[in-house]
């Protein structure tokens, strides 16, 4: 089994800048297309500058929650600030209790975050007896690089059986 621990950790929240996915839900590749089209904007255009500058540490969040039966997809930062309202930004609020982190490192932000999702909700979460997810928002936090490759962490929070 890959490694994870659990951990407690106070409520925070995290502002960002989404979007919604179209695909079907099972539909992995066109998910992954979507989410890739979308941080290849945000980087181009400047608003993950913008998020970064109001970011309270260097984390971006990688944020899915489903929002009024919408699967959203969001760029965040831990920040009590938010930029001006635009259509997908949302102050996203994390509730303190128990999280499932799964830690890992990639060659891109983007190949973290799909391996990180893969390993949590495909192996760990199965196997894992002692606690569930039960919805909320989840995120995986790239936390910077190390000897060239995105290092980061899948944040989901669980309740105990």
């Amino acid at each position: 089994m890959a490694n994870y621990v659990l951990e407690e950790k106070d409520s925070f929240t995290v502002f960002g800048l989404g979007t919604e996915l179209k695909s079907n839900y099972t539909d992995y590749v066109g998910i992954n297309q979507e989410k890739s089209t979308f941080w290849q904007a945000v980087n181009e255009d400047g608003r993950l500058d913008q998020l970064k500058a109001i970011a309270e540490n260097d984390y971006v969040f990688v944020v899915n929650e489903a929002v009024n039966n919408k699967m959203m997809h969001y760029a965040g930062v831990l920040s009590h600030e938010v930029l001006p309202t635009s259509e997908g930004s949302r102050v996203i609020q994390f509730p303190k209790g128990e999280y499932l982190i799964v830690k890992g490192e990639g060659t891109t932000a983007d190949e973290l975050s799909n391996q990180l999702a893969g390993i949590a909700f495909g192996q760990v979460l199965p196997e894992v007896n002692q606690v569930a997810y039960v919805g909320g928002p989840n995120a995986t936090v790239l936390m910077g690089q190390e000897n060239g490759r995105v290092v980061g962490e899948m944040w989901i929070p669980v309740v105990r059986n």
